[in-house]
């Protein structure tokens, strides 16, 4: 037999960049390919946004390539099984399905639901909007709405763009206060910060100081200097205390932002009732670690406050989010180098076009949900609103679905619920990779393609990023199959709606709708930029116009050595665009032209706190819990990701398990009224008392589904538990924290 040479041997070796999928940290990746199969993953160290870092997600991408369950090939359900189909047949079967329900019903009988893994899809992102437009549907529902909306509604009302979220400037802070956050496993979350621990580490060691607040001792809590329990839901009275302290003692500094703030008085009127020690019991902090933390983020030159999930999922989601940028305004943390500063992306942010400093803001509630009178916030319903709208008959009844990298029977409250609904639809289509809990009620389900077998670029996170930067990931692999590229499949479906036919000339239809585009933005000379942008076509003809006409594009010729597709692709390990740099009163797009810090929605919301205040809090409430290997329900199915120790436990503090006879290891019973599950007990004093948590994702037990892996150990879904008419009413956010429960052994 003839051996290979090393030099044969070295010569089928080839690496290739890839920026990961898993998370928000969004790590630059080397690929390893050997005879093109994955052979290693490791982080690129010539990437110039995470330098050579990456968690354990990464290696899971070679799993996800290989797992042998997920889909490849169109299935379309016969008589209650899947059966695998062509393209063609799949496209087709929509066509004759989905058709006759819009002419029927209209389009508002269609709902759209988009899960988190669309935001890692340059495809998804850039090309679901055409169809959105096709249908014309107020039906709209989106993974946000457990998990972000607050967010962006309260960034919204203050700086008029919903994606204008000021992040943690860590690299140059030197106090930085995290509530509700666990960034040392997210490494980020609307914060895209690869190497959080790092950091966070360097910030420490030039004499910085990290201070968390959180029911449970995390991650974060643990490399932090100092840790602060508090009671589930009660962050809006915390918060409250602090901007009290800061006009009670006069800590107040707006510095530069002066003349760009209104509403400073409403505010001190409004947390008039809100001092320290009125709102201590109710938060679970005592009155004098409230004061002292004002008195430091007021007194540190370089600080900031940061909040994410546990801030957001909760009764008081809207408020929590407003009044940390309250915080940081008042102190004069906002827009200053080591505080809370506005990324600058380089293409697709709302913020870095029209007319800078000014704009038309943002609306909300301009349709409400058809059963529960639930506002649309940001294009979208409550996700919670779902089940209803498809199981409460008379007009406008839901009839159809558009499901798209979505899980929403394990991701939202109520699963049982939704479960139950989809199977009442007359039809649903799923774009996804596996036969999970939710695709599994699909008339036809259309598999997306491996992250190694399509090109990237983060469209959304480069707008949340802790420094800026263009990096762009040409497909690893070759796809197979005749597999087409999903942006091809949402102009397919976009035809299809707009009654072009299954067949249609999508590359006609492209050129079409770009032209159309174009026309609105820069009027006659569509045709001259639609010709610069030629040969290009789909989503790279769409980021090349992105990057072009961004803050740093070549503005087609008019900025020679800007940004172009063709650049950005020059450099395989990025293009490094700098650190944060002011940008109030440009990236504002208030009518005002000024940040609105008393948005009279949030004031008004202040009347639902403040009758809740004296309110005695639950014996025990239950949190989610985020963990660095399980990101998403779908990385279940990974068997480098899902080994290891049983992750799916209820964290009790151990004062609670003797006060209610649960052992380590055991099981137990928790209730919230008729919803009830069964839990694997660790006893854990990382808890505060009164506080139990249970990760978020879990539950793989049900029938018709195949992940095998992820079936082996199913766990326990803590969404079951949870009543989805419990909303944020401002923003609609599901409230997942904070659930009062019963618990006892099994």
């Amino acid at each position: 037999m003839t051996q290979q040479t090393p030099q044969a041997a070295a010569q089928s070796t080839t690496l290739a960049r890839r920026i990961c999928p898993f998370c928000e940290a969004s790590c630059g990746l080397e690929v390893e390919l050997k005879e093109d199969k994955v052979a290693r993953i490791r982080g690129d160290e010539a990437d110039v946004f995470s330098a050579g870092f990456l968690c354990p997600k990464a290696i899971g991408l070679k799993d996800l390539h290989e797992d042998g369950d997920r889909l490849r090939t169109p299935l379309i359900k016969r008589d209650g099984v899947f059966v695998q189909a062509s393209w063609e047949e799949a496209y087709a079967e929509i066509e004759r399905r989905l058709l006759p329900i819009i002419a029927r019903d209209g389009g508002d009988a269609v709902a759209t639901v988009l899960g988190n893994p669309v935001s890692h899809k340059m495809s998804l992102m850039l090309y679901f909007p055409k169809l959105a437009k096709a249908l014309r549907t107020r039906n709209m529902f989106s993974a946000s709405s457990v998990d972000q909306i607050p967010k962006m509604l309260s960034v919204g009302l203050m700086y008029g763009g919903w994606l204008s979220v000021p992040v943690p400037d860590i690299d140059r802070a030197q106090f930085l206060l995290i509530i509700g956050a666990n960034p040392m496993v997210s490494n980020g979350s609307l914060w895209t910060v690869p190497d959080f621990r790092g950091r966070a580490k360097a910030l420490r060691a030039r004499g910085g100081k990290i201070v968390v607040v959180d029911p449970r001792r995390t991650e974060t809590a643990e490399v932090a200097d100092e840790h602060h329990f508090i009671r589930p839901g009660a962050d809006v009275f915390f918060l409250l205390g602090l901007v009290h302290a800061l006009f009670d003692e006069g800590l107040v500094k707006l510095g530069r932002l002066a003349g760009h703030v209104n509403g400073v008085d409403e505010v001190q009127a409004a947390v008039r009732g809100y001092a320290p020690e009125a709102v201590a019991a109710r938060c679970g902090i005592a009155a004098p670690a409230i004061r002292a933390l004002a008195r430091t983020l007021a007194g540190t030159e370089h600080a900031g406050v940061y909040g994410r999930i546990g801030t957001c999922t909760q009764q008081y989601g809207t408020l929590a989010s407003w009044l940390i940028d309250v915080l940081n305004i008042l102190t004069g943390h906002l827009d200053e180098e080591g505080g809370m500063m506005f990324p600058k992306a380089a293409a697709f942010a709302a913020n870095t076009r029209g007319k800078p400093g000014t704009g038309r803001g943002i609306v909300s509630g301009r349709h409400r949900s058809r059963v529960s009178d639930a506002p649309e916030v940001a294009g979208e319903l409550p996700i919670t609103c779902l089940a209803e709208e498809i199981d409460t008959p008379g007009p406008g009844q839901v009839k159809a679905l558009i499901a798209i990298a979505g899980n929403p029977v394990l991701s939202a409250p109520n699963g049982p619920r939704l479960a139950a609904a989809l199977e009442q639809l007359e039809f649903m289509l799923s774009m996804d990779i596996y036969l999970n809990e939710t695709s599994r009620h699909a008339d036809v389900i259309l598999p997306g393609a491996s992250p190694l077998e399509d090109a990237h670029y983060d469209v959304t996170f480069t707008q949340f990023s802790h420094r800026n930067h263009a990096r762009y990931s040409p497909p690893v692999l070759a796809r197979s199959g005749g597999q087409p590229d999903e942006w091809e499949s949402l102009l397919r479906l976009t035809a299809i709606v707009q009654g072009l036919g299954a067949g249609a000339d999508i590359d006609a239809l492209d050129d079409a709708l770009l032209r159309e585009d174009l026309e609105k933005t820069v009027g006659p000379l569509a045709g001259t930029v639609l010709g610069m942008l030629t040969p290009q076509r789909g989503v790279q003809r769409l980021l090349d116009l992105g990057l072009r006409s961004g803050p740093y594009g070549d503005q087609f010729g008019r900025a020679p050595g800007g940004l172009t597709l063709a650049k950005v692709q020059a450099a395989p390990s990025g293009i490094d665009l700098g650190a944060m740099t002011q940008r109030i009163p440009e990236v504002l797009r208030t009518p005002s032209g000024k940040i609105e810090l008393a948005p009279q929605m949030l004031l008004d919301d202040l009347a639902r706190a403040a009758a809740d205040l004296a309110a005695p809090a639950p014996q025990l409430v239950i949190i989610g819990r985020r963990q660095l290997r399980s990101n998403n329900s779908w990385m279940h199915n990974l068997p480098v990701l899902a080994k290891g120790a049983y992750r799916c436990t209820a964290l009790v503090h151990p004062d609670d398990a003797a006060r209610l006879g649960l052992a380590d290891g055991g099981q137990a019973t928790v209730r919230n009224g008729p919803r009830q599950i069964e839990v694997q007990v660790e006893i854990s004093a990382d808890m505060m008392p009164g506080v139990v948590s249970l990760p978020h994702g879990w539950g793989h037990n049900l029938p018709g589904t195949q992940m095998g892996v992820a079936a082996e150990r199913p766990g326990v879904n803590l969404n079951v538990l949870l009543d989805e008419n419990l909303r944020d009413p401002l923003s609609g956010n599901a409230v997942l924290s904070g659930v009062a429960i019963e618990m006892a052994p099994l």
